[in-house]
């Protein structure tokens, strides 16, 4: 009898059908977008997927409360505010539910805020959207300094010359010096 020598694993058909499954499989993953964006810049990624599915799961679209107020103070009835809802473009509306969440949530300066709405690896909206949802959304930017100020302080043990000196740097927080000092003012003893 002659000994069949066994042929190596990579030599089998079956090991190149396995892998070439694998492979489709893998690849076909990779486009999928489950709803979860990188966040640019000191963020926390866990925070923000946490907010971004919370919000999603909102099933009420949020409207802008500058134009609520406008409308209620006119006497118009709900379905006159339904109209306004309409004439806002859906791109503008989710913009500026996403501003709500990095602005009062994360306390992003307007300049940060503006920047991941449009980053491509942020949330990518247009930069008409992102504008409109930096110039609607209701932020206290000063109190979003303050508080990042205190996660710095707390969190980083950072003195308030350096905490000042993240808060208005255009690769760190982008607040205004005005924003930035009102926060170094106001930090916790």
């Amino acid at each position: 009898m002659s000994d069949k020598q066994k042929k190596p694993i990579y030599k089998r058909w079956w090991f190149w059908v396995i892998a070439i499954v694998v492979i489709i499989a893998i690849a076909s993953q990779g486009g999928e977008d489950d709803g979860k964006k990188e966040v640019v810049g000191n963020e926390m990624p866990n925070q923000v997927e946490d907010n971004v599915e919370t919000e999603e799961s909102d099933p009420e679209p949020e409207v802008d409360p500058k134009i609520e107020d406008e409308e209620e103070g006119e006497g118009e009835t709900e379905e006159s505010s339904e109209a306004a809802k309409e004439d806002i473009p859906k791109e503008y509306q989710s913009a500026l539910r996403k501003a709500k969440i990095y602005a009062n949530e994360m306390h992003m300066s307007k300049a940060a805020l503006y920047d991941q709405l449009v980053s491509e690896y942020g949330e990518n909206f247009s930069e008409e959207a992102a504008k409109y949802a930096v110039d609607n959304v209701d932020a206290d930017w000063k109190e979003n300094a303050l508080q990042k100020a205190i996660l710095y302080q707390d969190e980083m043990a950072m003195s308030p010359n350096a905490i000042y000196d993240q808060l208005i740097s255009e690769y760190g927080e982008q607040f205004t010096e005005e924003e930035a000092q009102y926060a170094i003012d106001n930090l916790p003893e």
